[in-house]
């Protein structure tokens, strides 16, 4: 990967910028935004629904590979920085463009205390003395204000960042995945659907579980202005990453279901280091902490990156404040993370304030994240005819094939398992944007008249 080989102009300054995210390193910010708290603590929210659990990893899988297949065309016919938002705006509009930017970036920041709180875990189970709520608060925000020094650097030390923290945490996961099928107990997977519920109701129930796992899929179509042959780079990265992700969701969650009796796993808070003790006893459980250490930091990192690289695109776009598109000395834009961290900051320090039990918030943050992602793959799995009629300066839309519509089927029947609850709140959420959208228009025209 020569990054210092390709360079492409910078929009804001006319200046000619290094490209410096490759393959590698674009498949392991799929891979690493991917796989994070989601599929850590995914086999106990799983255990109540049996192997009902198992085959809903492997039918999301297959959609999300869908949506994956469909943002690797649309990557082909228009790789532009910002990914869901780029190509919404393309096919859709300004309007639609902003919804999408703004509900995903709030989406990424409101997530960041989530996958945080996962590193302060992994941290106080290795060193039990540090096992208390002030402390735990301290990880939690050192945690994001390490990885957003880290993307202040830029985006090649990000990428160098994802590339060594993604491919070190998938081997101790890996390894419960492979080897602890060899050591299942085939009575802990007897029951199908033990949950009571309705095969609707049950499915319903599981797609935001699982879907919140796969969340991260289009990453690299995001830093698109960074990735050196785009066209090619992008596609393959976003295939082989969810490919990989899903198939160690299946096989880990399999290994930890048939490992753990289920009444004990449906209250764990560490399955996998549970699954770990039983295969390799308590040395076994220490590395899966620490794998989930750095797993956490490398999630971290890569929601940091696109953290800046979304509003970035858009106000670029003129639909975000000018703010967020002003790049630093090392080419990033370093004022949109340090905002985006601290609005991520505020939520954390408003749970210390807050009454004890937020632990319904944080569940609550999960269903607002994984609906607000929900609707930009929506948008994108019927957007491809759109873009490519766009890209050809017009002409008569394609007809979609069988992949995007099976991508829409999959993002609807998620966006309905998230619940109404989420789905009112995260309503709320992008309407709370138009007032944004409307201000960036008028100063726009504005603008214009002046000139």
């Amino acid at each position: 990967m020569r990054a210092s080989q390709q360079k492409s102009p910078n929009k804001e300054s006319g200046q000619v910028t290094s490209k410096s995210l490759g393959l590698s390193a674009c498949t392991a910010i799929v891979i690493g935004n991917m796989v994070g708290s989601g599929f850590y603590l995914s086999p106990a929210a799983m255990a109540p629904y049996g192997n009902l659990a198992i085959l809903a990893w492997v039918v999301m899988g297959a959609g999300a590979i869908c949506v994956g297949l469909t943002f690797a065309k649309l990557a082909k016919l228009a790789p532009a920085t910002g990914g869901p938002y780029a190509y919404t705006r393309i096919a859709y509009g300004d309007f639609a463009g902003f919804t999408i930017a703004w509900g995903l970036w709030i989406s990424i920041w409101s997530s960041l205390p989530v996958i945080a709180v996962a590193f302060a875990g992994a941290m106080m189970n290795l060193f039990p003395s540090l096992h208390n709520r002030p402390m735990a608060v301290v990880l939690t925000l050192a945690a994001i204000w390490a990885v957003v020094l880290v993307n202040l650097r830029g985006v090649k030390e990000a990428g160098l960042f994802a590339q060594v923290a993604t491919y070190t945490k998938l081997v101790p996961f890996a390894a419960i995945a492979v080897v602890g099928l060899f050591f299942i107990d085939t009575s802990n997977l007897s029951e199908f659907n033990p949950s009571g519920e309705s095969l609707l109701a049950a499915s319903a129930a599981l797609a935001p579980l699982t879907m919140f796992a796969f969340l991260g899929m289009e990453s690299a179509t995001i830093p698109a202005g960074d990735v050196i042959d785009p066209k090619r780079t992008i596609p393959i990265s976003t295939v082989l990453g969810i490919s990989i992700a899903a198939l160690l969701y299946v096989f880990g969650t399999t290994a930890v279901m048939g490992l753990v009796p289920r009444e004990q796993l449906i209250h764990s808070v560490a399955p996998f280091s549970d699954a770990a003790r039983v295969i390799w006893g308590g040395w076994g459980a220490a590395v899966i902490s620490i794998a989930v250490i750095i797993s956490a930091l490398g999630a971290l990192n890569g929601w940091t990156l696109l953290m800046g690289q979304v509003p970035m695109a858009a106000a670029r776009d003129d639909l975000f404040p000018p703010v967020f598109a002003r790049l630093s000395q090392n080419g990033v834009p370093a004022i949109g993370i340090v905002i985006s961290a601290i609005f991520a900051t505020l939520l954390i320090l408003s749970q210390v304030a807050g009454p004890p039990g937020l632990k319904t918030f944080y569940d609550l943050v999960v269903g607002l994240s994984t609906m607000a992602a929900v609707i930009p793959y929506a948008f994108c799995a019927l957007a491809t005819g759109l873009v490519a009629a766009n890209v050809a300066g017009g002409g008569p839309v394609p007809r979609l094939g069988p992949i995007e519509v099976i991508a829409f089927v999959f993002a609807i029947f998620t966006l309905y398992g998230c619940g109404a609850k989420a789905v009112l709140y995260g309503t709320i959420m992008l309407v709370l944007g138009i007032p944004v959208y409307v201000w960036q228009r008028r100063r726009a025209s504005q603008t214009i008249s002046k000139a």
